[in-house]
Protein backbone atom coordinates (compact mmCIF):
# COMPACT_ATOMS: atom_id res chain seq x y z
CA UNK A 1 0.00 0.00 0.00
CA UNK A 2 1.44 3.21 -0.78
CA UNK A 3 1.94 6.29 1.19
CA UNK A 4 1.27 10.24 0.74
CA UNK A 5 -2.37 9.82 -0.68
CA UNK A 6 -1.66 6.57 -3.14
CA UNK A 7 0.47 8.96 -5.46
CA UNK A 8 2.83 8.21 -7.83
CA UNK A 9 5.22 11.56 -9.48
CA UNK A 10 7.34 11.75 -12.58
CA UNK A 11 6.86 10.76 -15.86
CA UNK A 12 9.10 7.51 -15.81
CA UNK A 13 7.17 6.34 -12.85
CA UNK A 14 3.61 6.99 -13.88
CA UNK A 15 4.52 5.77 -17.76
CA UNK A 16 5.41 2.22 -15.76
CA UNK A 17 2.30 1.98 -13.84
CA UNK A 18 0.56 2.62 -16.75
CA UNK A 19 2.28 -0.10 -18.82
CA UNK A 20 2.78 -2.78 -15.81
CA UNK A 21 -1.13 -2.57 -15.44
CA UNK A 22 -1.04 -1.52 -12.21
CA UNK A 23 -4.89 0.40 -11.28
CA UNK A 24 -3.97 4.09 -12.55
CA UNK A 25 -7.66 6.46 -11.48
CA UNK A 26 -6.39 9.58 -12.85
CA UNK A 27 -3.29 11.47 -14.10
CA UNK A 28 -2.47 14.95 -13.51
CA UNK A 29 -0.59 17.30 -16.10
CA UNK A 30 0.91 20.11 -16.11
CA UNK A 31 -0.92 22.68 -18.08
CA UNK A 32 1.07 23.50 -21.63
CA UNK A 33 3.00 20.45 -20.86
CA UNK A 34 3.81 18.74 -24.13
CA UNK A 35 7.27 17.12 -24.33
CA UNK A 36 8.24 13.83 -25.99
CA UNK A 37 7.45 11.63 -22.35
CA UNK A 38 4.10 13.48 -21.75
CA UNK A 39 2.78 13.03 -24.83
CA UNK A 40 3.63 9.09 -24.42
CA UNK A 41 1.71 9.13 -21.40
CA UNK A 42 -1.19 11.10 -23.11
CA UNK A 43 -1.39 8.40 -25.74
CA UNK A 44 -1.08 5.25 -22.80
CA UNK A 45 -3.82 7.25 -21.29
CA UNK A 46 -6.24 7.35 -23.92
CA UNK A 47 -5.32 4.40 -24.95
CA UNK A 48 -6.31 2.44 -21.36
CA UNK A 49 -9.10 5.38 -20.53
CA UNK A 50 -7.53 6.63 -18.01
CA UNK A 51 -8.52 10.48 -17.13
CA UNK A 52 -6.52 13.16 -17.44
CA UNK A 53 -6.20 16.26 -16.19
CA UNK A 54 -4.37 19.78 -16.88
CA UNK A 55 -3.45 21.41 -13.33
CA UNK A 56 -0.55 24.46 -12.63
CA UNK A 57 2.36 24.10 -11.14
CA UNK A 58 0.80 24.74 -7.03
CA UNK A 59 -1.15 22.46 -7.44
CA UNK A 60 1.95 19.18 -8.10
CA UNK A 61 3.80 21.13 -6.01
CA UNK A 62 1.48 20.96 -3.22
CA UNK A 63 1.20 17.22 -3.84
CA UNK A 64 4.62 16.54 -4.65
CA UNK A 65 8.28 17.91 -4.43
CA UNK A 66 8.48 19.87 -8.30
CA UNK A 67 11.80 18.15 -9.13
CA UNK A 68 10.20 15.23 -8.40
CA UNK A 69 7.06 15.19 -10.21
CA UNK A 70 8.18 16.40 -13.65
CA UNK A 71 4.94 17.38 -14.38
CA UNK A 72 3.04 14.33 -14.12
CA UNK A 73 1.60 13.09 -11.20
CA UNK A 74 -1.02 10.06 -11.13
CA UNK A 75 -3.05 8.59 -8.52
CA UNK A 76 -3.25 4.75 -8.22
CA UNK A 77 -5.35 2.48 -6.36
CA UNK A 78 -3.58 0.07 -3.86
CA UNK A 79 -6.85 -2.11 -4.85
CA UNK A 80 -7.89 -3.69 -7.65
CA UNK A 81 -11.57 -2.75 -9.04
CA UNK A 82 -13.78 -5.50 -9.93
CA UNK A 83 -16.30 -5.71 -12.96
CA UNK A 84 -19.84 -5.67 -12.90
CA UNK A 85 -20.62 -8.94 -14.40
CA UNK A 86 -17.95 -10.19 -11.36
CA UNK A 87 -21.30 -8.39 -8.94
CA UNK A 88 -23.57 -10.62 -10.85
CA UNK A 89 -21.80 -13.97 -10.83
CA UNK A 90 -21.27 -13.63 -7.16
CA UNK A 91 -24.99 -13.72 -6.47
CA UNK A 92 -25.18 -16.48 -9.25
CA UNK A 93 -22.63 -18.40 -6.92
CA UNK A 94 -24.71 -17.49 -4.17
CA UNK A 95 -28.40 -18.88 -6.17
CA UNK A 96 -29.64 -15.26 -4.67
CA UNK A 97 -31.19 -12.28 -6.34
CA UNK A 98 -28.55 -9.89 -7.43
CA UNK A 99 -28.33 -6.84 -4.79
CA UNK A 100 -26.00 -4.02 -6.03
CA UNK A 101 -26.01 -0.46 -4.18
CA UNK A 102 -24.76 2.27 -7.00
CA UNK A 103 -22.93 5.73 -5.53
CA UNK A 104 -23.41 8.40 -7.73
CA UNK A 105 -20.87 10.57 -6.91
CA UNK A 106 -20.36 9.75 -3.47
CA UNK A 107 -17.18 12.02 -2.42
CA UNK A 108 -16.01 11.51 0.86
CA UNK A 109 -13.70 8.43 1.16
CA UNK A 110 -15.10 8.07 5.03
CA UNK A 111 -18.94 7.88 3.57
CA UNK A 112 -17.33 5.19 0.70
CA UNK A 113 -15.68 2.85 3.61
CA UNK A 114 -19.07 3.02 5.88
CA UNK A 115 -21.14 2.14 2.88
CA UNK A 116 -18.68 -0.89 1.78
CA UNK A 117 -19.07 -2.02 5.46
CA UNK A 118 -22.93 -1.57 4.87
CA UNK A 119 -22.77 -3.40 1.81
CA UNK A 120 -20.98 -6.29 3.16
CA UNK A 121 -22.99 -6.61 6.31
CA UNK A 122 -26.46 -6.49 4.53
CA UNK A 123 -25.64 -9.01 1.75
CA UNK A 124 -25.10 -6.74 -1.09
CA UNK A 125 -23.05 -8.41 -3.75
CA UNK A 126 -20.87 -5.41 -4.61
CA UNK A 127 -20.81 -1.75 -5.15
CA UNK A 128 -20.97 0.74 -8.57
CA UNK A 129 -18.72 4.02 -8.52
CA UNK A 130 -18.48 5.99 -11.59
CA UNK A 131 -15.08 6.89 -12.20
CA UNK A 132 -15.42 10.85 -12.79
CA UNK A 133 -16.13 12.91 -9.33
CA UNK A 134 -15.91 10.49 -6.60
CA UNK A 135 -13.96 8.88 -4.08
CA UNK A 136 -12.19 6.22 -5.11
CA UNK A 137 -10.36 2.92 -3.12
CA UNK A 138 -7.77 4.55 -0.93
CA UNK A 139 -6.41 2.86 2.32
CA UNK A 140 -8.81 5.93 4.34
CA UNK A 141 -11.78 3.42 2.43
CA UNK A 142 -10.02 0.27 3.10
CA UNK A 143 -9.54 1.92 7.01
CA UNK A 144 -12.91 3.00 7.26
CA UNK A 145 -14.94 -0.15 5.45
CA UNK A 146 -13.33 -2.12 8.48
CA UNK A 147 -12.31 -4.60 6.48
CA UNK A 148 -15.18 -5.52 4.30
CA UNK A 149 -13.15 -4.31 0.99
CA UNK A 150 -11.54 -7.28 1.04
CA UNK A 151 -15.08 -9.20 0.56
CA UNK A 152 -17.11 -6.85 -1.40
CA UNK A 153 -16.57 -6.03 -4.57
CA UNK A 154 -16.54 -3.07 -6.28
CA UNK A 155 -16.85 -1.56 -9.80
CA UNK A 156 -15.91 1.50 -11.16
CA UNK A 157 -18.26 2.73 -14.38
CA UNK A 158 -17.72 5.61 -16.97
CA UNK A 159 -21.25 6.17 -17.08
CA UNK A 160 -23.88 5.61 -14.12
CA UNK A 161 -27.00 6.14 -16.15
CA UNK A 162 -25.91 3.61 -19.35
CA UNK A 163 -24.63 1.03 -16.39
CA UNK A 164 -28.54 0.99 -15.04
CA UNK A 165 -29.97 0.91 -18.53
CA UNK A 166 -27.43 -2.40 -18.96
CA UNK A 167 -28.47 -4.03 -16.32
CA UNK A 168 -32.34 -3.44 -16.43
CA UNK A 169 -31.46 -5.88 -19.70
CA UNK A 170 -30.40 -8.11 -17.24
CA UNK A 171 -33.25 -7.82 -14.85
CA UNK A 172 -32.21 -5.99 -12.13
CA UNK A 173 -34.70 -2.95 -11.28
CA UNK A 174 -33.78 0.18 -9.20
CA UNK A 175 -34.59 2.20 -6.90
CA UNK A 176 -32.85 5.38 -5.68
CA UNK A 177 -33.08 7.37 -2.52
CA UNK A 178 -35.00 11.07 -2.49
CA UNK A 179 -36.82 13.14 -0.28
CA UNK A 180 -39.38 13.21 -2.74
CA UNK A 181 -39.94 9.94 -3.22
CA UNK A 182 -42.19 7.66 -1.57
CA UNK A 183 -42.07 6.14 1.83
CA UNK A 184 -39.88 3.00 1.60
CA UNK A 185 -42.38 1.20 3.80
CA UNK A 186 -44.87 1.66 1.26
CA UNK A 187 -42.69 0.17 -2.02
CA UNK A 188 -41.64 -3.86 -3.27
CA UNK A 189 -38.06 -3.90 -2.57
CA UNK A 190 -37.43 -7.11 -3.38
CA UNK A 191 -36.30 -9.15 -6.39
CA UNK A 192 -33.49 -8.57 -8.29
CA UNK A 193 -32.64 -5.03 -7.08
CA UNK A 194 -30.15 -1.70 -7.43
CA UNK A 195 -29.74 1.02 -5.02
CA UNK A 196 -28.91 4.28 -6.04
CA UNK A 197 -27.55 6.48 -3.64
CA UNK A 198 -26.56 10.31 -4.27
CA UNK A 199 -23.88 13.08 -3.57
CA UNK A 200 -23.40 14.12 0.04
CA UNK A 201 -24.95 17.44 -1.00
CA UNK A 202 -27.05 17.18 -4.61
CA UNK A 203 -28.15 13.94 -3.97
CA UNK A 204 -28.74 11.61 -7.03
CA UNK A 205 -28.52 13.51 -10.71
CA UNK A 206 -31.66 14.17 -12.41
CA UNK A 207 -30.43 12.08 -15.21
CA UNK A 208 -29.83 9.11 -13.20
CA UNK A 209 -32.90 9.56 -11.39
CA UNK A 210 -34.59 8.90 -14.36
CA UNK A 211 -33.12 5.64 -14.50
CA UNK A 212 -35.05 4.45 -11.20
CA UNK A 213 -38.10 2.49 -11.01
CA UNK A 214 -39.00 4.11 -7.45
CA UNK A 215 -38.07 6.80 -5.57
CA UNK A 216 -37.84 5.59 -1.92
CA UNK A 217 -37.81 8.63 0.73
CA UNK A 218 -36.89 8.04 4.63
CA UNK A 219 -39.23 9.25 6.86
CA UNK A 220 -38.20 12.26 8.96
CA UNK A 221 -39.34 12.86 12.58
CA UNK A 222 -36.93 15.77 13.73
CA UNK A 223 -35.75 18.87 13.63
CA UNK A 224 -33.66 18.56 10.26
CA UNK A 225 -34.73 17.14 7.15
CA UNK A 226 -31.71 14.93 6.06
CA UNK A 227 -29.48 12.22 7.06
CA UNK A 228 -25.50 11.79 5.98
CA UNK A 229 -25.21 9.77 2.87
CA UNK A 230 -23.85 6.50 4.08
CA UNK A 231 -26.56 6.06 6.99
CA UNK A 232 -29.21 6.86 4.50
CA UNK A 233 -27.87 3.79 2.46
CA UNK A 234 -27.57 2.04 5.87
CA UNK A 235 -31.17 2.77 6.41
CA UNK A 236 -32.35 1.80 2.87
CA UNK A 237 -30.35 -1.22 2.83
CA UNK A 238 -31.83 -2.84 5.56
CA UNK A 239 -35.01 -1.96 4.75
CA UNK A 240 -34.69 -3.82 1.62
CA UNK A 241 -32.98 -7.13 3.97
CA UNK A 242 -36.32 -6.50 5.94
CA UNK A 243 -38.28 -7.44 3.28
CA UNK A 244 -36.49 -9.88 1.73
CA UNK A 245 -36.23 -12.20 4.86
CA UNK A 246 -40.35 -11.23 4.90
Amino acid sequence: MRDNNDIICGRNAVLEAIRSGNTVDKILILEGKHDGPTNTILREAKKNKIIVEFTNKSVLNGMCEEKKHQGVIAYVSPYEYAEVDDILDKAKAKGEDAFIIILDEIEDPHNLGAIIRTANLCGAHGVIIPKRRAARLTSVVANTSAGALNYTPVAKVTNIAKTIEELKKKGLWFVCGDMSGEVMYNLDLKGPIGLVIGNEGSGVSENVKKKCDFIASIPMKGDIDSLNASVSCGVLCYEIVRQRMG
